[in-house]
C-alpha cells in the first residue's frame, strides 16, 4: 500500500472489500468495544460531563466566529516568545515550507510526533521526494510506516492490526529504518514495547530536527500542548535543535482558562484516561533548553471554506478523540481504510469532503458512508451534530449548487448517479404539497399492495439488496381514522364511547406496554 490516500476508490467499493476480510472486522471490533466501554466509565466519573461537554462547544464556536482575530494574537505571541510562524494556504505550500525547513539544516533524516495534519498533506511523501526520511515515533504509527501500510484510525493508526502481525512486521522491516528487532521477540506486548523503544531511542538520540502537529494552540501566550501517552512527543519535542509543528488553524483556543476545559474532555473521550500521562507545553524558544529554533506552519487546506459553511463549520470543532468511531457501526464493519483519508469515520465522513471540497467520487461518497444512528454525536465531547452535517452534506452531493472551494465560490455539479434519487424526492415534494393527490396514491397502494415486489428493479435494485421494500397496511392511516375515531364514532372525542376497534388489522395493535 502506498504511503497516501491518493487513488482510493469510493467508499461503497472499498468498504464492500473490507467487509469480507474476517481478521479485520475482528480486529476492529475487539478494539473498538475495548475502547469504548472504557470511555464510558471514565465519563461516568464526572458528574458535569454534559456541562463541560456544552462548555468546549460554546468554547469552539466562539473561537471559530473569531477566528481571525486569535490566530493573529498567536502569531504576535509565538514571534514575541522567539518562534517564527509561516501560513500555509494548502498541502502544497505546507510541504514546500517544512520541506525547505528541514532542507536549510543541512539533515537528512527527521523524528515525528504523531501529526494527523501531516498525513492530511502527505508530507511523509513529500520530505521522502527531496531526500529526506521522516522517522515516526508513535508505536502505531512506526507499525503503520514499517508495514508500508496507511493509518485507520485517529487514535490507534495500527488498530486493524493483531499482535501477531506487530510481531511479523518488525522482524521483517525494522532493520530497514535502524536498529533491527530481536531475533527471538516474540507477540507479547512488552516485548513488541522494549523492540519499539530500542529502535527508536537511537532515532531521538541522533536526532537534530524534530516535526510535531499539536492538539490545542494556546492564542494568549503562544503556547503549544502536545498530550501523548507514551512519551515519544516529549523526546520529539525537546532533544531536536530545530522543531517544526505543522497544525491546523482550528486548534487555537483563546485563553489557558478554555484549554483547562479541553484537558478534561479529551483523555477522557479518548484513551479513558483521567488525564494523559504526558501533556508537553512549549512556548516558542529558550536559550537554556528544548530547540533553538521554533517554526510554527499554520495550516488552512480548506479549513476556511468549512468556515464559511453554517452548518458544515462545526465539523471545526473536532478534537481528534476518535469517540465517534468507537461507536460507529459502519466503521466497525468497514475499517478506517474505506474512506480514503487521515480522518476514517464520522468525522472523516463530514470533515474530508469539506476540507476537499467534494472534488472527487470518493469525497461525494463519504457522507453517505453513515447510518444516521446518531451514536457519533452522543459520545461527541464538543457535541458536533455528526447526522446534521451528513444530511446536509448529502443534499449538496445530490442536488449540487453554490459552495466554497480554496477561497473561490463554485458551482459543484449534481453527483452523477443521483438523478433517480433527485426525481424521486421532487416528486415525492410535489405529492406532499397536493394531499389529495398523495391520499389517492395511498389507497390505489393499499390496493394493489398483493402485487408489490419484494426488490425494486431499476435504479431501485442497489437499495433493496440488503432490505425488503417495506409492506403497504391495507388501507391509509387517514381512512382508518375516520372510519374509527372520526367524529360520531365510537372512541372519538365527540363520541361518547370509551372503546371503539383497537387499532387497524384485524387483531388490534398490542399497548406500548405489552399488554
Amino acid at each position: 500500500m502506498s504511503g497516501t490516500f491518493v487513488g482510493m476508490p469510493p467508499f461503497p467499493q472499498a468498504a464492500a472489500s473490507s467487509t469480507r476480510d474476517a481478521r479485520l472486522r475482528a480486529n476492529l471490533t475487539h478494539a473498538t468495544h475495548t475502547i469504548r466501554d472504557k470511555r464510558a466509565r471514565a465519563v461516568a466519573e464526572l458528574a458535569d460531563w454534559q456541562q463541560l461537554r456544552a462548555a468546549g462547544a460554546a468554547i469552539k464556536n466562539r473561537t471559530l466566529r473569531h477566528l481571525d482575530h486569535y490566530l493573529e494574537q498567536l502569531e504576535a505571541a509565538v514571534t514575541a516568545a522567539g518562534g517564527q510562524v509561516h501560513w500555509a494556504a494548502d498541502a502544497k505550500e505546507a510541504n514546500r515550507i517544512v520541506t525547505r525547513l528541514v532542507q536549510e539544516t543541512g539533515e537528512r533524516e527527521v523524528v515525528k510526533v504523531k501529526s494527523m495534519a501531516t498525513q492530511e498533506i502527505g508530507l511523509n511523501a513529500a520530505l521522502a521526494a527531496a531526500g529526506i526520511r521522516a522517522n515516526e515515533t508513535d508505536l502505531a504509527e512506526l507499525i503503520v510506516q514499517l508495514g508500508d501500510d496507511l493509518p485507520s484510525h485517529i487514535l490507534v493508526p495500527a488498530i486493524h492490526r493483531n499482535r501477531g502481525e506487530i510481531r511479523d512486521i518488525f522482524r521483517e522491516r525494522m532493520a530497514d529504518w535502524g536498529r533491527p528487532a530481536p531475533e527471538s521477540l516474540s507477540d507479547s506486548p512488552a516485548d513488541l514495547a522494549e523492540a519499539a523503544r530500542l529502535h527508536l531511542r537511537e532515532k531521538f538520540l541522533g536526532a537534530k530536527v524534530g516535526i510535531s502537529g499539536a492538539n490545542f494552540m494556546v492564542a494568549e501566550t503562544g503556547t503549544l500542548v502536545v498530550v501523548e501517552s507514551e512519551g515519544n512527543g516529549r523526546m520529539c519535542l525537546t532533544l531536536p535543535e530545530t522543531l517544526i509543528s505543522v497544525v491546523g488553524i482550528e486548534k487555537v483556543v483563546p485563553t489557558w482558562q478554555d484549554l483547562e476545559v479541553f484537558l478534561q474532555l479529551l483523555p477522557r473521550s479518548s484513551t479513558a484516561e483521567r488525564m494523559n500521562p504526558y501533556t508537553s507545553m512549549w512556548t516558542g524558544t529558550t536559550d537554556e533548553d528544548g530547540p533553538r529554533t521554533f517554526h510554527l506552519v499554520l495550516l488552512d487546506n480548506g479549513r476556511s471554506d468549512a468556515l464559511a459553511d453554517t452548518v458544515g463549520r462545526q465539523a471545526l470543532r473536532c478534537i481528534r478523540c476518535s469517540a465517534c468511531l468507537n461507536v460507529c457501526p459502519v466503521y466497525e464493519r468497514a475499517g478506517g481504510h474505506a474512506y480514503g483519508s487521515a480522518y476514517p469515520g464520522p468525522i472523516g465522513a463530514i470533515l474530508t469532503p469539506q476540507l476537499r471540497g467534494v472534488a472527487t467520487e470518493l469525497d461525494a461518497s463519504l457522507p453517505y458512508a453513515s447510518s444516521l444512528c446518531g451514536a457519533c454525536y452522543e459520545v461527541c465531547p464538543v457535541a458536533i451534530d455528526i447526522p446534521e452535517v451528513l444530511v446536509h452534506l448529502r443534499e449538496r452531493v445530490a442536488e449540487g449548487g453554490r459552495a466554497t472551494v480554496r477561497g473561490e465560490v463554485v458551482t459543484i455539479k449534481p453527483a452523477k448517479g443521483h438523478a433517480a434519487e433527485r426525481a424521486a424526492m421532487r416528486a415525492a415534494r410535489w405529492a406532499f404539497d397536493h394531499p389529495g393527490v398523495l391520499r389517492a396514491g395511498q389507497r390505489l397502494a393499499g390496493r394493489t399492495r398483493r402485487f408489490h415486489p419484494r426488490r425494486l428493479p431499476g435504479p431501485g435494485r442497489a437499495w433493496t439488496e440488503t432490505r425488503e421494500v417495506p409492506r403497504v397496511p391495507a388501507e391509509p392511516f387517514r381512512d382508518w381514522w375516520r372510519r374509527n375515531r372520526g367524529p360520531g364514532r365510537a372512541g372519538s372525542p365527540s363520541g361518547g364511547g370509551a372503546g371503539g376497534e383497537a387499532g387497524p388489522g384485524a387483531g388490534g395493535a398490542p399497548r406500548e406496554d405489552g399488554r
